[in-house]
C-alpha cells in the first residue's frame, strides 16, 4: 500500500489511522507484499491487533468507490474474523473510523464494509460498545440514510443493554463511566443505585437531556421516586459537593504532550442534573441547603475561582430548583450563589429567582434578601447554648463547664444528635457570613438607602447580619453619622465625639463612606475605632479614597494610575473575578489572533461599565513556553456608558470612580510580582522600595495608631515609606507597600518568609491581601533579632553586618 496515496484517499481525514498505518509501517509493506504476490498473510501473536486494521484499510476501492470487492480482500476479513482477539476500544474505533470514511466516499457494500467493526464491537463490554457507536446512530440516520438501513438492526442489537447480575455493571451499561467522579461514584454507590427500589429513577434520570425539567418529566420521577432514592440523591450530591476537578496528561501521536482538566463529563453531567431535578419533589431538611452547596461548587471555575462554571449545566439546574421550590429558606442559599459564582448567565439566573420571589412576597430583591438571612437559633446576644453547648455567630462550637468557662473539647457526655445539630448549623453559618460580608459591602458601594427601622429589624438586631452591622458606620441622610449602640428604647447612633442621635423609625439612612466626608472627620473616625477597639468586617473608616488626579485631568478618558505593572495573571485573575470582573482572558495560543491582550469588565451602577486592559510581556512566551500564562502587564482603565461609548472620567460619579481604582489597587497590592521575596529589575526595585499607593497610605495610617499600642513602640519609626525598627543587631526598614526589608546603613536586602503577628495585635478592619499583617509580624520578629534562630535569617544578618 503507497502511504502517500493513504494520506491523499478518501482516509486523508482520518488522522488516528494514518498515525497508526505510519506507526506499523513496516508490518503494513510486509503484508501489503504478501498479499500482492498472493502469498499466506503471516503475523505474530503482538501484530494482530495491527493486522485487523490493515484489513479494513484493504477494503479501499479508491476514490471513486463502488460496490464490488475483491473476493480475496474480503477472505482476508473473514479470516481476521474467525483469528481476531478481542481488540482494544480505540482500535474498534478506528475500524469504524476507517469504514465510515469510505462508506462516505461511495463504498456501497455496506453489508462487508461494517461487517469486521460490527464484529469487534460485539466483543466489547456494554459501556464500551456505547462509547464506540456514540453518536454514529444519529450520524448515519441524518445524513447516510442507505447506509442506516442496512446498520439499523445490527446497531440495535449491540446498543440493546444486557441482562447482569453485577451491580456495578448494571450502573455502567446505564450512565457513561467517563471520568473520575463516574467512577467513584459507581465504586460507592453502585449496589444502592442498581437496588430495584432505586434502578428505575436512575434510568429516568440519564434522560435529563433538556434544560428544565418538564411537568410530564418530574410526574414521572415522582411517581419513581423511593425513600431509598431520597437517601442516594443526598449521599451522591454531598459527593459532589466534596469532588474537584483532575487533571489528565496525554501524550501526542507525534511527540510531545497535553493537558486536560476535567470536573465532570458531560454524559455524566446529565444523570447528575435528573437527581438535582428531584430535588425539587423531596421534602426533607437537607435539601435546599445541600442544591445551594451544589450550586456553588459547580457555578464556580476551576480551583473554586474564575468567571467560567465548573459545570454550569449543574449550576442552572440547581438554581432553578431553589426558585421552583419557591420558599423563602431558599433566598439565604441564592445570595451564597450572588458571592461567589461569577458566571454571567448563572447570575442572571439567580437575579431572576430571587426578583421572582421577591415579587410574590411584594418586596424587592434587596429587601428580600436582607429579610430572609437565617438566625440559627441564635440570641440576640449572638449565641446559642444548649446542655452546654454554645453556639457562637462566628461559626464556632465549644462546650461551656460548670465553672463557665469555655472550652474548645466536647465531653462525651453531650448528646451526640444535639451536637450534630450544633455542627451542621455551623458550617452553614460559616457559609452566611461571607455571604453577608459581600451583600453590605456592596450597599456600602452602591449608596442603598434605607429606613432606619429596616436597619434595625434587620441588620442591627439580626443576630448573624448584626454581628457586622453594629460595628459599620450607619449615616442619616444630610445628617450625622455614629456607630450603632443599643439603649432600652431602641438604637442609638454615636458619633466619635460622644454625640448620640436617635433617628425615627422612617428616616432615611446609609452606610457612610470616607468619599463624601472631610479629613478630619475621617481621622476622627479612625482614632474613635482604635480607642474603642471595634474591628469592622471590611474597610469603612480605613477605606481607601480615590479622587482624579491632574494627569487624569489631561488623560481626559483614561487613567494608567496602575498600568504598567507585572501581576502574577493567576491570582490576579482570580481576585478580580471575585470581584465582578470578568473577560480577563490570556494565552499563548494564538498571539496572531489577540490572545496576548485581554480587557477585564466590571458592569457598575447607572449603566457604567469599567473596562482594565492587560497584555502579556513581551518576555513572557520565553518564560512560559506554551504552558499556563504566569505574569501579565495592567494598562489603561476607562468607563463607558449605556450606550458603550467611553465616556470622559469627569463624568463619572466620584464613589463609582473611587471604588473601580481601588479594586484596580488591590489587585496590583496583592498580585504584583514586586511582591516577591526575590526579585530584580527595575519594576521590582521600584514597587518594592518606591512611592506608596493609596492601599499602602492607609496602612501607614493604621500604623501611626497601631505603634503606640504594640510592646516594641520604642524600637519603631514611622518613615514616609518605611516601618524602621531598631533591633541589637541591625536596623530595618520594612516597605510599607511590598513588605519587602532593606537594612541600614548599606540598604542590604532581607529576605524573610512572612510568618505570623506577634502580639495579637488588634487590627481595625479586616485585610486585603493581609499585607498589615505581614509588616507587623515581620516588625515583631525584627525587634528581637538577636533571638533569631533560624538559618536562613541568620546567615544573612551575619554576612552582611557593618564592620
Amino acid at each position: 500500500m503507497d502511504y502517500q496515496i493513504l494520506k491523499d484517499s478518501p482516509l486523508n481525514n482520518d488522522y488516528t489511522s494514518v498515525y497508526f498505518a505510519n506507526d506499523h509501517r513496516d508490518l503494513f509493506d510486509r503484508l501489503d507484499a504478501a498479499f500482492a504476490a498472493e502469498e499466506e498473510l503471516v503475523c505474530g501473536e503482538d501484530e494482530r491487533v495491527p493486522f485487523a486494521v490493515w484489513a479494513q484499510m484493504r477494503l479501499s476501492l479508491g476514490w471513486d468507490g463502488g460496490h464490488e470487492h475483491d473476493e480475496r480482500r474480503l477472505a482476508v476479513i473473514r479470516d481476521v474474523i474467525d483469528r481476531m482477539p478481542d481488540l482494544p476500544m480505540e482500535t474498534v474505533k478506528q475500524l469504524w473510523g476507517v469504514a465510515d470514511r469510505l462508506m462516505t466516499w461511495a463504498h456501497t457494500n455496506f453489508h462487508e464494509l461494517y461487517r469486521l467493526p460490527l464484529d469487534a464491537t460485539a466483543r466489547l463490554p456494554y459501556h464500551e460498545r456505547r462509547d464506540v457507536l456514540n453518536h454514529r446512530p444519529r450520524w448515519l440516520a441524518q445524513y447516510w440514510k442507505p447506509a442506516w438501513e442496512v446498520l439499523r438492526e445490527p446497531i440495535g442489537t449491540l446498543l440493546t443493554e444486557p441482562e447482569t447480575d453485577d451491580p456495578a455493571a448494571t450502573v455502567r451499561n446505564i450512565m457513561w463511566e467517563d471520568d473520575a467522579f463516574a467512577r467513584r461514584m459507581i465504586e460507592a454507590h453502585a449496589a444502592r443505585l442498581a437496588a430495584p427500589e432505586v434502578l428505575p429513577l436512575l434510568r429516568h434520570w440519564n434522560t435529563a437531556t433538556a434544560s428544565k425539567p418538564s411537568a410530564r418529566w418530574l410526574k414521572r420521577a415522582a411517581a419513581l421516586l423511593t425513600p431509598e432514592a431520597d437517601e442516594v440523591i443526598r449521599d451522591v450530591l454531598r459527593m459532589l459537593v466534596a469532588h474537584r476537578e483532575v487533571t489528565h496528561r496525554h501524550q501526542y501521536r507525534g511527540g510531545g504532550e497535553w493537558t486536560e482538566t476535567v470536573f465532570l463529563r458531560e454524559r455524566t453531567a446529565v444523570p447528575l442534573r435528573g437527581m438535582v431535578w428531584t430535588c425539587e419533589l423531596v421534602d426533607q431538611p437537607w435539601v435546599t441547603s445541600l442544591l445551594g452547596d451544589v450550586a456553588v461548587t459547580t457555578g464556580t471555575g476551576i480551583g473554586g475561582t474564575g468567571a467560567n462554571a465548573r459545570s454550569e449545566k449543574l449550576a442552572n439546574a440547581a438554581v432553578g430548583v431553589l426558585g421552583r421550590r419557591g420558599d423563602l429558606e431558599v433566598v439565604a442559599q441564592l445570595a451564597r450563589v450572588q458571592a461567589k459564582v461569577r458566571k454571567k448567565t448563572i447570575l442572571a439566573g439567580v437575579a431572576r429567582t430571587i426578583g421572582a420571589v421577591a415579587a410574590q412576597a411584594g418586596l424587592s430583591p434587596e429587601q428580600l434578601l436582607e429579610r430572609t438571612v437565617p438566625g440559627f437559633g441564635l440570641g440576640p446576644d449572638g449565641v446559642r447554648t444548649e446542655q452546654g453547648l454554645r453556639l457562637a455567630a462566628d461559626g464556632t462550637v465549644t462546650f461551656t463547664d460548670p465553672s463557665g468557662k469555655i472550652r474548645k473539647t466536647i465531653p462525651r457526655s453531650v448528646d451526640r444528635e444535639l451536637l450534630a445539630e450544633f455542627r451542621a448549623a455551623a458550617k452553614e453559618l460559616r457559609k452566611t457570613l461571607p455571604a453577608e460580608r459581600f451583600r453590605i459591602e456592596r450597599a456600602l458601594a452602591t449608596e442603598r438607602v434605607w429606613r432606619w427601622r429596616d436597619v434595625c429589624a434587620f441588620y442591627l438586631d439580626h443576630p448573624v447580619t448584626g454581628t457586622l452591622a453594629r460595628t459599620l458606620i450607619w449615616e442619616i441622610l444630610q445628617g450625622p453619622a455614629g456607630i450603632p449602640v443599643r439603649r432600652e428604647d431602641g438604637w442609638e447612633l454615636t458619633g466619635p465625639d460622644g454625640r448620640r442621635v436617635q433617628p425615627g423609625p422612617d428616616t432615611p439612612v446609609h452606610l457612610w463612606h470616607p468619599i463624601t466626608h472631610g479629613v478630619e472627620e475621617v481621622r476622627a473616625w479612625r482614632d474613635h475605632l482604635m480607642d474603642a477597639g471595634l474591628r469592622q468586617p471590611f474597610k469603612q473608616a480605613f477605606r481607601e479614597v480615590y479622587l482624579l488626579t491632574p494627569a487624569e485631568e489631561a488623560s481626559h478618558d483614561h487613567s494608567r494610575r496602575f498600568a504598567g505593572h507585572l501581576l502574577r495573571y493567576g491570582t490576579a485573575k482570580a481576585l478580580l473575578t471575585e470581584r465582578g470582573w470578568t473577560g480577563m482572558s490570556l494565552g499563548h495560543w494564538g498571539w496572531e489572533y489577540g490572545s496576548d491582550q485581554a480587557e477585564a469588565t466590571r458592569e457598575l451602577p447607572g449603566g457604567l461599565a469599567a473596562h482594565w486592559d492587560f497584555h502579556l510581556d513581551e518576555h513572557s512566551f520565553d518564560r512560559d513556553g506554551v504552558g499556563t500564562v504566569s505574569i501579565c502587564v495592567s494598562g489603561n482603565l476607562r468607563f463607558t456608558g449605556a450606550d458603550g461609548r467611553t465616556i470622559p472620567l469627569e463624568r463619572v460619579p466620584p464613589l463609582v470612580l473611587s471604588e473601580t481604582l481601588r479594586d484596580a489597587d488591590l489587585a496590583v497590592g496583592v498580585t504584583s510580582t514586586g511582591l516577591d521575596l526575590q526579585g530584580d529589575g527595575d519594576y521590582w526595585q521600584s514597587y518594592s522600595f518606591g512611592a506608596l499607593s493609596e492601599t499602602a497610605r492607609i496602612r501607614r495610617d493604621a500604623l501611626t495608631r497601631l505603634l503606640p499600642r504594640l510592646s516594641i513602640a520604642s524600637r519603631c519609626e514611622l518613615t514616609e515609606r518605611f516601618l524602621r525598627v531598631r533591633g541589637d543587631l541591625r536596623t530595618y526598614k520594612i516597605h510599607l507597600g511590598s513588605g519587602n526589608i532593606l537594612m541600614e546603613p548599606d540598604d542590604a536586602y532581607l529576605c524573610i518568609v512572612p510568618g505570623g503577628v506577634g502580639d495579637q495585635v488588634f487590627l481595625p478592619f479586616e485585610e486585603d491581601g493581609g499585607m498589615l499583617s505581614v509588616v507587623l509580624s515581620k516588625a515583631f520578629l525584627l525587634a528581637a533579632d538577636t533571638a533569631i534562630a533560624d538559618p536562613s535569617i541568620t546567615r544573612q544578618l551575619t554576612n552582611r553586618r557593618p564592620s
